[in-house]
C-alpha cells in the first residue's frame, strides 16, 4: 500500500531562531520517497518554516486521515507558551509571546494521530527547545501519545547567539539516501551514532505504538463498518460513565473518540454534535474555557458544523455553538464572528 510522508521543518525567522530547521529539506528532498516511507510508492508533503498553525493542523490532517503508513519527519524548536505552560512547536512567526496564537500546539499534533491504525504510524523528531522549554521537558517529557512509534531527540539551546543544525535528521537523510532501509529501530541508532558527540546532553526519545481497543476501532474504519467501530466505542464509554462517571477524563475521551469516528463516518451532525457535548461537560466540571482539551472540542465542532449541509441542523446546532465560542473564543481571531455570519445566511426568508 502506498505511504504518506509529512516533512515539517520549522522554526522562527527572527533572533529568537535556535536551529536551522529547514536546512535538512534539501537533504531530506533528496531521497527516495520510498525510502523516506518504508513502502514500495509514497507521496510526500513538504512544509518549510510555515506560518500558520491552522495551515500546519490542516496539513497534517490530511496526511493522518490517508489510510496507508505515515511518517512524520518533524525538525525544529519548542516552547512553552505563557499561559498555560504547554509545549508548541514554533512556527517562522513565533515570538515568545505569541507562541499561543503563532506556534502549532504539540497536543494538536497528538490528537491527529490518535486514531491512526495500529502499526502505521511513525514519528521522526529532530527538536531543540529553548532553556525554559528545556528545563520543563525534565519534569514533564514530551507527549506524542500512544498511536505512533516515536524515535528522535531533543537538545537543548545551541548558546548564545548561536544557531544549531538538525544533525539527527541530516544524519536520517544521509543513511537513507545510500538506499537501505533498515528497520526503523536500527535506522535510529545508526544516526544516533553518527552524533554520539552531542548525546550526553541530548534527550534520546524511543517509544513504541501501544495493542489497545483503539486498534479494532482503527480496523473497523477501515473496513467502513462505522456503525460497529461506534457500538464498540459505546460500550467502552458506557463502562467507563459507570464506574468513573460521565465527567471523567476515561467517559469523555471515549466521547471524543465517538466524535472522531462520526466524523470518519461522514456524518457532520453527529459529531459537531458530541463535540459540543465534550466541550460542555469539560466546562461544567471545572475546566477553565483555554484549556487544552476544551479548545479543541470547540474548534472540532466548529469544524465539523461548517461541512452541515442540511439548513434546519446547521441553525440549530449554530445557536448552541455560538454560546459555546461565548465562553470559549479559541485561538482562531474571528471564530465566534464566523458563526453568526453563517447563522445571519441560514436564517429562513422573512
Amino acid at each position: 500500500m502506498p505511504g504518506t510522508v509529512l516533512l515539517l521543518a520549522a522554526a522562527p525567522l527572527g533572533r529568537g531562531r535556535l536551529v536551522d530547521a529547514a536546512s535538512v529539506l534539501p537533504v531530506l528532498g533528496a531521497v527516495a520517497p520510498s525510502a523516506l516511507a518504508g513502502t514500495d510508492t509514497a507521496h510526500v508533503v513538504e512544509l518549510a518554516d510555515p506560518l500558520d498553525p491552522q495551515g500546519v493542523l490542516t496539513r497534517l490532517r490530511a496526511a493522518a486521515a490517508a489510510s496507508g503508513p505515515l511518517t512524520v519527519y518533524v525538525a525544529g524548536q519548542l516552547l512553552l507558551d505563557r499561559r498555560q505552560r504547554l509545549p508548541h512547536l514554533a512556527l517562522a512567526r513565533t515570538t515568545p509571546a505569541t507562541a499561543r496564537y503563532t506556534a502549532l500546539p504539540w497536543h494538536w499534533l497528538r490528537d491527529e494521530l490518535r486514531l491512526r491504525p495500529a502499526g502505521t504510524t511513525r514519528l521522526l523528531l529532530d527538536l531543540h527547545a529553548d532553556a525554559e522549554t528545556w528545563t520543563d521537558l525534565a519534569e514533564r517529557p514530551l507527549d506524542s501519545g500512544h498511536a505512533a512509534v516515536v524515535h528522535g531527540r531533543i537538545a537543548p539551546p545551541p548558546g548564545r547567539r548561536r544557531v544549531a543544525e538538525p544533525t539527527y535528521m541530516q544524519a536520517l537523510a544521509v543513511l537513507l539516501r545510500g538506499g537501505q532501509r533498515p528497520p526503523l529501530a536500527e535506522l535510529h541508532q545508526r544516526a544516533l551514532d553518527r552524533i554520539a558527540g552531542e548525546l550526553p546532553s541530548n534527550l534520546v526519545l524511543t517509544a513504541s505504538a501501544a495493542g489497545d481497543p483503539h486498534a479494532a476501532l482503527s480496523a473497523a474504519v477501515r473496513a467502513g463498518r462505522h456503525a460497529e467501530a461506534d457500538r464498540l466505542a459505546a460500550r467502552h464509554q458506557e463502562a467507563a460513565v459507570r464506574e468513573h462517571g460521565p465527567a471523567s477524563e476515561a467517559a469523555l475521551h471515549w466521547a471524543e473518540v465517538r466524535a472522531d469516528l462520526a466524523m470518519f463516518a461522514g456524518d457532520p451532525v453527529r459529531s459537531c454534535r458530541a463535540w459540543l457535548g465534550v466541550a460542555g461537560f469539560r466546562l461544567a466540571s471545572g475546566h477553565s474555557p483555554d484549556a487544552p482539551a476544551v479548545e479543541s472540542a470547540a474548534d472540532r465542532a466548529h469544524h465539523q458544523w461548517g461541512r452541515i449541509e442540511d439548513p434546519e441542523r446547521a441553525r440549530q446546532l449554530g445557536v448552541r455553538l455560538v454560546e459555546l465560542r461565548l465562553r470559549v473564543p479559541g485561538r482562531r481571531e474571528g471564530a465566534l464572528s464566523d458563526v453568526r455570519a453563517r447563522l445571519e445566511r441560514l436564517a429562513p426568508p422573512g
